[in-house]
């Protein structure tokens, strides 16, 4: 049965009965695209939700790394310039919060100069790259708001630099959005309300686009994948990279130290044996305050959104298939009246898919530590923490000029 014939879905028939029959052919050859078999997701909620249980796991600190820079730089750089390792820039949001109704990575940054969040980061891959004497494939991940937009802006910028014949674009996912009845929302008369699937799905979403035969044909065995808001991450980063081959691990984690108990960020530990990462509200108050022996927190590096992974057991994930995450969610919707209705509370369900679940089918994970004052420095808000004020005093503090 085709979606718009299931008497269920009242949204999308109500929409149908308000267009043309040439805007309700253009409709049903959207709605044959979608993969519904998401809905299915709804009455398995509790249990893709459910954790195992937790226990700690001990990071590579700065100091071994210091102790090993040598045996983790050689094979580190080894990779990269080899053409072993290619980047991951996850860019499918906008400047929403920051006041920005373009994509994020095309804020300024700068105080007495222009500097794009885009720049930054390329130019951070580019200590690498100069360094190694190798350009490291890069992909950007946008999405299908801000695609054309990011796209045009570095074109404008010559790529800020690095070789175009280096950077590949492509677009995230989608999946639709529906009420607590598994009836799927309308944005409009004519659209399918959709959301993102997830930072999860970004591999999906690159074999979806045909990247997997250019990941294949350029040797690629190594992915660093990264968010587009942290200035100050280093990518591709030999020592990272090195540290995780050297520990004969599938993947590796950067992580920081936690400022305190109650920081909200998910932490790396294991669950059921396996590499995990717990968010901060799944966290008890006897784990958030636990500490080992010489005083540290026992549960006490957060992640910052920049992993290695294996690419090859990257493409074994995605025959697997991700576990899907039903997550309550306030969602704009036309209502049968064909009134536009922007919620103030949760009213349904998006479907996502979490990195943290691509780490936990990793059968290994080495969390990478590094100092938080050089490399972690997220943009989420314009003032307060985590902040673009708080991201230009670290970058100060880091020698970049604003």
């Amino acid at each position: 049965m085709k979606i718009w014939e299931d008497e269920k879905q009242c949204y999308i028939r109500a929409a149908m009965e308000r267009n043309s029959a040439e805007a309700n052919e253009h409709l049903k050859a959207e709605l044959e695209k979608i993969d519904w078999s998401v809905l299915e997701h709804i009455e398995r909620r509790e249990t893709v939700n459910e954790r195992g249980v937790f226990a700690p796991l001990e990071a590579v600190e700065i100091s071994e790394i210091e102790e090993r820079r040598e045996e983790f730089y050689s094979i580190g750089r080894k990779a990269v310039s080899e053409g072993k390792v290619g980047a991951v820039l996850l860019a499918g949001g906008q400047g929403t919060r920051l006041g920005l109704d373009k994509p994020k990575g095309t804020l300024n940054i700068g105080i007495d100069r222009e500097l794009y969040l885009f720049e930054q980061l390329i130019r951070n891959l580019m200590d690498v790259t100069d360094d190694v004497g190798a350009y490291v494939p890069l992909y950007i991940m946008t999405s299908n708001i801000n695609d054309q937009d990011t796209k045009d802006f570095l074109e404008e910028h010559s790529y800020f630099g690095y070789p175009k014949e280096y950077v590949k674009f492509f677009i995230q996912e989608m999946e639709p959005a529906c009420d607590y009845q598994g009836r799927v929302y309308m944005e409009s008369d004519t659209k399918v309300a959709m959301s993102p699937n997830g930072n999860g799905g970004w591999f999906s979403s690159m074999v979806n686009a045909g990247l997997l035969s250019d990941i294949r044909e350029r040797g690629i065995e190594w992915i660093n994948v990264f968010a587009v808001d942290n200035c100050l991450q280093r990518i591709a980063d030999p020592l990272f990279i090195g540290a995780t081959i050297a520990g004969g691990c599938e993947s590796g984690a950067k992580v920081v130290k936690k400022a305190a108990p109650d920081e909200r960020v998910g932490v790396l530990c294991t669950e059921d044996g396996r590499p995990s990462i717990a968010e901060y509200y799944e966290m008890t108050e006897e784990m958030a305050t636990a500490r080992k022996e010489n005083g540290d927190l026992l549960y006490g590096f957060g992640v910052i959104l920049n992993y290695v992974f294996s690419e090859k057991k990257l493409e074994e994930i995605a025959d697997a298939r991700m576990p899907i995450h039903v997550v309550e969610k306030k969602i704009p919707y036309t209502d049968e009246a064909g009134n536009f209705v922007k919620p103030d509370a949760s009213n349904g369900y998006k479907f996502e898919t979490l990195v943290l679940d691509m780490v936990h089918m990793m059968s290994d994970c080495v969390p990478y530590e590094v100092d938080r004052n050089r490399e972690f420095a997220p943009i989420k808000n314009l003032h307060g923490i985590d902040s673009l004020d708080s991201a230009r005093e670290l970058m100060r503090g880091c020698g970049i000029e604003l």
